[in-house]
C-alpha cells in the first residue's frame, strides 16, 4: 500500500505546527544572540567578588609601605598602589562594594520608578500631566550635578549613603516606561473589577499591573546597574565619593592624577579595566533583554 502525504489544513494548522515542535528547539531559539562571553566574564567577576576571601592573597586593608607603588610581579600579581595596598586583593575585595552600591541604588531606583510611573498611569489627565512634567524637568538637568549637590547636602559618605543619593536621582526613565504601561491596560476588565471590590493601590500593583510591564523595563533595570557603578566611581575619582579608606573601584581610581605623575600606569589600568570590563558586559546583557523583549513584542 502507497503511503500519502496528508497536508494539514484549518484555522488552527499553524498552531498545530508550532506545538509539534521539539521543545529543545524552542530553546535554542530563545537562547540565540544571548552574549554568552558578556555572561561568563560577569558571572567570573561576581563570582570573585563575593568569594574574595578565598580568591585574595594579601589584606587589602594593609598598608605595607615598604612596597608602595611595586608593579606586578609573583608576589603582588596586580602590584601595588601609593599606600602600599595589594591592588588583585583590593580588586576583589571593593567589588564587592562597588556591586552592591550597583544592585542598592538600581534596587531603590526601580522601587520609585514602580510606584511613581504606576501613580501617574492610574491618575487622572491633569495628574499625569503634572507628573510627568516634572519627571521632564529633573530628566532635563545632569544627572551628575544633582548627585553631587544632593551628596554635598547629606555631607557623608558611605557606600549606603552614595546608593541612596544615586538611587533617588536615577528613577525617571523607568517611570515614563512603567507609565506608558500602565496607561494602555488602566482600563482593562480585571483592573477595573479589582478596583470594584476595593483593591487596594499596592495590590492592584501587585497583581495586575506588575507582571504586565515587569519584562518591559527589565533591561533599563540591567543598564541601571552598570550606570550606578559608573556614578559612583565618577563620584570617587572626583573626590566627594567614597574617601580612600573604604575600597570600591572608584575610589581605587581616586589616586588617578598621583599614579599618572609617577607613571605608575597599573594603579590606574587594572582597575579601570575591571571596571569598563562589568560596564560592557552589563550594557551586553541588557542589550539583549531589550532585543527579547522587542522581538517577543513584534510576535504579539
Amino acid at each position: 500500500m502507497k503511503s500519502e502525504a496528508f497536508e494539514m489544513v484549518g484555522p488552527d494548522y499553524k498552531s498545530m505546527e508550532q506545538a509539534a515542535v521539539p521543545p529543545a528547539k524552542g530553546r535554542l531559539e530563545r537562547l540565540k544572540g544571548m552574549p554568552f562571553a558578556a555572561v561568563t566574564l560577569l558571572a567570573a567577576i561576581v563570582l570573585g567578588c563575593v568569594f574574595c576571601e578565598a580568591v585574595m592573597n594579601h589584606d587589602p586593608t594593609y598598608m605595607d609601605l615598604a612596597n608602595r607603588a611595586v608593579p606586578p610581579d609573583g608576589q603582588f600579581y596586580f602590584g601595588t598602589d601609593m599606600m602600599g595596598r595589594d591592588i588583585f586583593s583590593m580588586i576583589w575585595y571593593g567589588g564587592r562594594i562597588s556591586l552592591f552600591i550597583g544592585l542598592a541604588a538600581t534596587g531603590l531606583s526601580t522601587l520609585i520608578a514602580v510606584v511613581y510611573g504606576s501613580i501617574s498611569g492610574l491618575s487622572s489627565e491633569w495628574v499625569d500631566d503634572g507628573m510627568m512634567r516634572l519627571t521632564e524637568i529633573i530628566l532635563s538637568i545632569p544627572s551628575i550635578l544633582i548627585v553631587i549637590f544632593i551628596q554635598a547636602i547629606i555631607g557623608q559618605t558611605g557606600p549606603l549613603t552614595i546608593a541612596f543619593v544615586i538611587g533617588i536621582t536615577s528613577w525617571m526613565n523607568i517611570s515614563k516606561i512603567v507609565r506608558s504601561e500602565v496607561r494602555q491596560i488602566r482600563n482593562a476588565d480585571y483592573i477595573l473589577a479589582a478596583k470594584t471590590m476595593d483593591g487596594g493601590f499596592f495590590y492592584i500593583l501587585r497583581r495586575h499591573l506588575l507582571p504586565n510591564f515587569v519584562s518591559s523595563i527589565m533591561f533599563m533595570v540591567v543598564t541601571n546597574i552598570g550606570a550606578a557603578i559608573g556614578t559612583e566611581a565618577t563620584l570617587s575619582f572626583l573626590g566627594i565619593g567614597l574617601p580612600v579608606e573604604v575600597i570600591s573601584w572608584g575610589s581605587m581610581l581616586s589616586n588617578a592624577d598621583q599614579a599618572l605623575l609617577s607613571n605608575d600606569w597599573w594603579i590606574i589600568l587594572i582597575p579601570g579595566l575591571f571596571l569598563v570590563v562589568t560596564l560592557v558586559c552589563i550594557t551586553d546583557i541588557g542589550n539583549y533583554i531589550r532585543k527579547r523583549n522587542n522581538r517577543g513584542m513584534r510576535e504579539i
